[in-house]
């Protein structure tokens, strides 16, 4: 019966996930936000509940409501003060903003109360009750599980039979529309992060029912692991399917720690599910916000040598010849925290892939060189680079949640992952040593001595030494060929596959390159120790340390960690401050207040310039340099035109239904060499659903796509764009984050493996391809090729589009509606554009334009579409004659349309 003992025993576990997922999926319905300070709230309420009882000798009921008070008041300021200012911010952003406010949280309660361990008197009764002759569980599961269905039908109730949660339910679809019936967006979200912080105390004030009464930060902080599980199980939407499986994963983790005789494996199950239901299901967290996440801005990468060497070469003097002994301790560890913030500006700055878990990665480059080290004798050298590699394999692993999901949902995928690293692995002494332990001595590098006790100044060199090493790397990869890759693929994944970038490959590049990176900063990091400590060292919270210090630094720039680490826990700014304080206990000065100041200014980053410190430190550079623009636009010059590869392309019979809906119906279309091809259609009628079949983003249900004689179906975007079926997009899809100029480059350069090895080392000089230069001369950019899309206006912009998809160098151009916000002469243009690029260039062209003269005056053929199927195909001539073409939507327009 020890399997129905131990599940009613998780029952109370369960029932405390129950609590704080609801008011995690109620924060989401009202504000759109997922909530990663949650816990923090919990934690919150849970000393508020103890310093009242244990200290001021307070009743429960007047404690439990001062909690619930006190935690609804907190969630009501972050509303105010954080996410209402945050508003128009990316998702991405404002979830990095409830972090500042976790740390915030955490770090208050930190120093109010301690690290230590604490006593409470149980909220609920918990006297034993005996089901059966040997099932015997205390009664506060069952009050838990009581009082958590009694929350989760009052807010079933209130949301969906009050007038004020059918205004949560309309506002969660769409903010504005609720706007315009007369509900504030910004009282919903009040009412909703107030109400959710509420239960998140009541969760917390309740938790000691499942610990006999004991309770610590160490405890509670990681309560958001299993509150998300439980609120993805339930979709962010239902709470009803939070109620489920909130105890379901609670009654899984009490079986787990009673038959798996394995440390952290009971506290990694709620990260099994984030991983099986976000990956196996492929479907990632629903995340509300504007159809382009606007990470910060990112750097050039470039930097003068006659500027960078002096500057290293002074740092190199200064910390070897003109630095206090005492001061070295702090600095290597802000130099390992700033190498791993070299590694969020890889994935997050270049690639857009939020990761929580580097710092975990960092941990697992230490764990491997360690025991090399230690176990096996290996020299410092190759225990790095072992501990590089065991990093690198770790973060593929890492990275292959990223192919199906992104941002928001890739965050909680890599924090449970850091969590369950922690956990299973840095936890369990068996694995890390035993007794013995993980013990470093006498370290040599290249012969150097560098111990860091007895040479803390070669160790500090060493750690220095590294960080230009990788912030040179990273740089280079900026300038070159794969940085404009990981760019396109940040700003946006369709159109990045549109012109041959595999969204795959960088991703997982992304992935592994940041992890190598982290490992060597966890490798320095952990030997800076003589005994290497992996489960206090390597704690996940401080993922999020590095990654909220690389955003206040300035996460798009390569100093943006070496500035931001001045403020990691016994970094640089505690000798900043208080230079007395190298020397005493984390307990005096200034620098038990580090963390906390750190949410604090990241918060206030946000706010006030995302790109962090260093962007704005680059601004009057910027000024100086935007006078000297001309040098780009001259390097686009005309030369020798050939005529591209000639490929057919044929559409066979293609239908695409969406449920019950039919897009297309049996619809064929063939494309020869230097052929126009027209396609007209009222909206809806599913001329850009037969781009998105022909070019791989979606797949038929019948029918099949011939490229050159081979049957393309199955290949995925990037794969039929290499192969020259390139496309543009109706709604433009530039990449907002590269210039002008670079968004030419990155549609026409050879999308080579070889490139994500040089491109480390050499960034190449970009070669401007005569489809480049063809582009710019036609469409008169080169006096912007220096700018950025939004800079320009939208008829500039819309002609960038043609121009990156005409410096793919296709075979077949598939243009859809490339004439939208032209003026009559732009559009003029653009129909000789499109004649010579058939006539000159040998490509075939795909046109779906609503300016039927357009179509008319530079086709070869027509295809006319009304409901998914073709009405009428020919010359257009016959079009203009059409009795059919009349008869179903035209009427005389078409006639008219063209004299």
């Amino acid at each position: 019966m020890d399997v129905l003992t131990f599940a009613l025993i998780g029952l109370g576990t369960g029932a405390i996930n129950v609590l704080l997922a609801a008011g995690l999926v109620l924060i989401y319905r009202g504000s759109g936000v997922i909530n990663f300070a949650h816990g923090g709230f919990a934690l919150l309420g849970a000393f508020i509940v103890m310093d009242l009882r244990t200290e001021h000798e307070l009743s429960l009921p007047v404690a439990l409501g001062a909690a619930v008070v006190g935690t609804a008041a907190a969630g009501l300021l972050v509303q105010v003060l954080v996410m209402r200012p945050l508003r128009t911010a990316s998702p991405l952003a404002r979830v990095i903003a409830t972090l500042g406010v976790l740390t915030i949280l955490i770090q208050g309660v930190l120093l109010e109360y301690g690290a230590e361990q604490r006593t409470v008197p149980l909220p609920v009764p918990s006297e034993p009750v005996r089901l059966a002759s040997d099932v015997v569980v205390g009664k506060q599961n069952f009050y838990l599980v009581a009082i958590a269905v009694a929350v989760v039908v009052t807010l079933s109730i209130a949301t969906f039979r009050t007038r004020i949660g059918n205004a949560l339910t309309a506002s969660a679809e769409n903010s504005r529309a609720a706007s315009a019936l007369g509900w504030s967006p910004n009282l919903l979200a009040a009412l909703t992060w107030g109400s959710g912080g509420a239960l998140a105390g009541l969760a917390g004030a309740l938790f000691p029912a499942t610990s006999t009464g004991f309770i610590s930060i160490a405890q509670m902080s990681v309560l958001i692991v299993g509150a998300l599980a439980t609120a993805l199980l339930a979709q962010f939407r239902s709470y009803y399917l939070a109620l489920a499986g909130g105890l379901a994963i609670g009654i899984v983790q009490a079986l787990t720690t009673r038959y798996v005789d394995q440390t952290g494996v009971a506290d990694a199950v709620p990260f099994l599910v984030i991983v099986i239901v976000l990956v196996v299901r492929g479907k990632g967290l629903p995340v509300r916000g504007t159809a382009a996440d606007r990470l910060p801005r990112v750097g050039t990468g470039r930097a003068h040598p006659a500027i960078v060497v002096p500057l290293a070469v002074a740092a190199v003097v200064l910390l070897r010849y003109a630095t206090p002994s005492d001061w070295y301790p702090a600095l290597i560890v802000s130099l390992c925290f700033a190498i791993i913030g070299l590694s969020t500006v890889v994935l997050t700055g270049y690639a857009g892939q939020l990761s929580l878990a580097q710092f975990a990665l960092g941990g697992a480059g230490a764990y491997v060189a360690g025991r090399v080290a230690a176990a096996r004798g290996w020299p410092f050298e190759f225990a790095l680079l072992a501990g590089v590699v065991g990093a690198m394999l770790l973060g593929l692993l890492f990275g292959l949640p990223a192919l199906r999901t992104r941002g928001v949902n890739l965050a909680v995928v890599t924090f449970g992952l850091g969590f369950a690293l922690h956990q299973i692995l840095f936890s369990n002494s068996d694995y890390t040593g035993g007794e013995f332990q993980t013990k470093i001595s006498s370290l040599r590098f290249l012969g150097v001595d560098v111990d860091p006790i007895t040479h803390a100044d070669n160790y500090s060199l060493l750690c220095a030494a590294w960080f230009l090493v990788l912030a040179t790397v990273v740089a280079t990869i900026r300038r070159g060929r794969v940085g404009r890759r990981l760019l396109a693929v940040r700003t946006n994944e369709r159109a990045a596959a549109a012109i041959g970038v595999s969204v795959f490959q960088n991703k997982l590049y992304a992935f592994v390159l940041s992890a190598g990176i982290a490992g060597v900063g966890g490798v320095l990091f952990g030997f800076s120790y003589p005994t290497v400590l992996y489960q206090q060292l390597f704690i996940p919270d401080m993922s999020i340390t590095v990654l909220v210090i690389t955003v206040i630094g300035g996460i798009g720039y390569i100093g943006g960690p070496l500035v931001g680490s001045m403020l990691v826990p016994g970094g640089v700014a505690v000798l900043l401050f208080d230079t007395s304080s190298a020397a005493t206990s984390a307990d005096e000065g200034f620098v038990k207040y580090v963390p906390l100041v750190t949410g604090i200014v990241l918060v206030i980053t946000l706010i006030a310039n995302q790109n962090g410190v260093v962007d704005q430190l680059m601004e009057p550079l910027r000024r100086f340099r935007s006078r000297w623009t001309g040098d780009e636009a001259s390097t686009i010059v005309s030369g020798p035109r050939s005529r591209v590869a000639p490929k057919s392309l044929e559409v066979r019979g293609v239908t695409q239904t969406f449920g019950a809906f039919t897009a297309l119906a049996e619809v064929g279309v063939t494309i020869a060499p230097g052929q126009v091809v027209g396609v007209l259609g009222p909206n809806g009628a599913g001329k850009t659903t037969l781009i998105d079949v022909i070019t791989g983003y979606n797949r038929p249900g019948a029918g099949a796509i011939v490229l050159d004689g081979r049957d393309v179906t199955a290949w995925p975007p990037h794969r039929r764009a290499r192969a020259g079926l390139v496309r543009s997009f109706q709604s433009l899809e530039l990449f907002d984050d590269l210039t002008v100029r670079e968004n030419l480059l990155a549609s026409s350069e050879k999308q080579d493996l070889a490139a994500y090895l040089t491109g480390l080392i050499h960034a190449g000089t970009p070669r401007i391809t005569d489809t480049v230069s063809a582009a710019v001369e036609e469409l008169q950019l080169g006096d912007v090729l220096h700018k950025r899309p939004q800079e320009l206006s939208y008829a500039r912009r819309r002609l960038v589009a043609i121009a990156r998809a005409i410096a793919a160098r296709p075979s077949v151009l598939l243009l859809d509606e490339p004439a939208a916000g032209l003026d009559e002469y732009e559009s003029a243009e653009l129909g000789r554009l499109i004649r010579r690029l058939a006539d000159d260039w040998g490509i075939g062209v795909l046109l779906i334009e609503h300016d039927v003269g357009l179509v008319l005056d530079n086709s070869d053929r027509v295809v006319v579409l009304d409901f998914g199927r073709v009405i009428a195909e020919g010359t257009p001539a016959d079009i203009r004659e059409s009795d059919a073409v009349r008869r179903a939507y035209l009427g005389e327009s078409l006639v008219e349309a063209v004299p």
